[in-house]
C-alpha cells in the first residue's frame, strides 16, 4: 500500500484543493484528512459519515467539591494558573477550589499536593474522528475540539485507521492532507510515507517555510518532492523556490497557475478539474501524472 501525504511549510497555500482535485484523479484510493487542527477537505467532498467515535485525548484534574478543604495547596502549585477559589461551597468551606479545564495542562501535579484527596485525574474527550463516504471513495478525517490539544496522537489516530480500512478494503493507495508547518501534527502526518508533496506559494514567507519543512523531512527520511501553486504570481520567486528545492534534492514536480475557477469551484463544494478545464485543472492533471510516477 503506498501513502501520498500532501502538506505545506504554511496555511493557505492550496493543499488542500489540490488534495481535492488528486481525490477526483485517482483511482481505487482512500482519503485521510489529518489536518485536525483545521479540517476542510470535508468542505469539498462533502462526506457521509457512516461511523463516529469520540478521541480521548489526554487527562485534564476535577476537584471534588465535598472533599476539597481550601487549603490552597492545589493553586500554589499549578504552573498553568488553571486552579481558582471559585468553586461551590462545601459543609466545611465557603468557597471551594476549581480547575478550568481549558487551562489545565493535564500535569498531575495538583494531585500529589492535596491532603485530602479531593483532586481527580480523569480522561478528557478532544475531538472525535469519523469514517464517510464521499463521492471519490472512503474518507477517514476527525474534528478537534476548542482549545483541545493532542493533535498528533489524533492524527496518527487517523493515518491508522485508514491504513486498516484501505487493507480491508483492497485500496492500493492512500491520499492523505497533511498538516502545515512543522510541529508534532506534521510529523505524525509524514512518518513512514511513501511520497511527501510540499505545495509552496511563490512569495518570501514561502520560501522561507519550504526550507523548514524541507528540512523537516530530510530529518525523518521522507522522500519529498514540491510544487509551486499560483506560480505566474511571482515567476522570480517561484524560480528561487525550485533552485532552492533542488539543492536540497527535493525536486520540483510541477506549476499550478493562479485561476479563479478554483475559488468558483470551491463555492460550488467541487475540485476545480471536476468542473473546468481551464489553466489551474490542466497544471494539476499534469502534476497528478508527475506525482503517480513517483509513488
Amino acid at each position: 500500500m503506498k501513502e501520498l501525504v500532501v502538506i505545506s511549510g504554511k496555511g493557505g497555500t492550496g493543499k488542500t484543493s489540490i488534495v481535492a482535485s488528486f481525490a477526483a484523479l485517482a483511482e481505487n484510493k482512500l482519503l485521510a484528512d489529518c489536518d485536525v487542527d483545521a479540517a476542510d477537505l470535508h468542505l469539498v467532498l462533502a462526506p457521509e459519515v457512516r461511523h463516529r467515535e469520540e478521541f480521548v485525548g489526554g487527562k485534564v484534574a476535577r476537584i471534588e467539591p465535598e472533599k476539597c478543604a481550601a487549603c490552597g495547596n492545589c493553586a500554589d502549585v499549578c504552573e498553568f494558573d488553571a486552579i481558582a477559589l471559585d468553586g461551590p461551597p462545601s459543609e466545611s468551606v465557603e468557597k471551594t477550589y476549581r480547575v478550568d479545564p481549558i487551562a489545565c495542562e493535564g500535569c498531575s501535579v495538583c494531585t500529589r499536593v492535596c491532603p485530602t484527596d479531593a483532586v481527580r485525574f480523569e480522561d478528557t474527550v478532544s475531538g472525535e474522528w469519523f469514517v464517510s463516504d464521499t463521492r471519490h471513495g472512503p474518507m477517514v478525517h476527525a474534528k478537534l475540539g476548542v482549545a483541545a490539544e493532542n493533535s498528533g496522537k489524533l492524527v496518527t489516530l487517523v493515518r491508522k485507521e485508514a491504513r486498516r480500512l484501505a487493507d480491508e478494503k483492497g485500496l492500493d493507495l492512500i491520499i492523505a492532507d497533511g498538516a502545515p508547518g512543522i510541529g508534532c501534527p506534521v510529523i505524525a502526518s509524514i512518518a513512514g510515507a511513501t511520497l511527501v508533496l510540499v505545495v509552496t506559494e511563490p512569495t518570501l514567507s514561502g520560501l522561507h517555510d519550504l526550507e523548514r519543512v524541507c528540512d523537516l523531512t530530510a530529518h525523518f527520511g521522507a522522500k519529498t518532492a514540491v510544487c509551486v501553486n499560483k506560480w505566474d504570481l511571482n515567476p522570480e520567486v517561484t524560480g528561487r523556490i525550485e533552485r532552492g528545492a533542488e539543492t536540497k534534492n527535493v525536486p520540483a514536480l510541477g506549476r499550478v497557475r493562479y485561476d479563479s475557477a478554483v475559488t468558483s469551484a470551491q463555492i460550488g463544494g467541487f475540485s476545480v478539474v471536476e468542473i473546468d478545464g481551464g489553466p489551474a485543472a490542466e497544471d494539476i492533471r499534469v502534476l497528478w501524472q508527475r506525482v503517480a510516477a513517483r509513488l
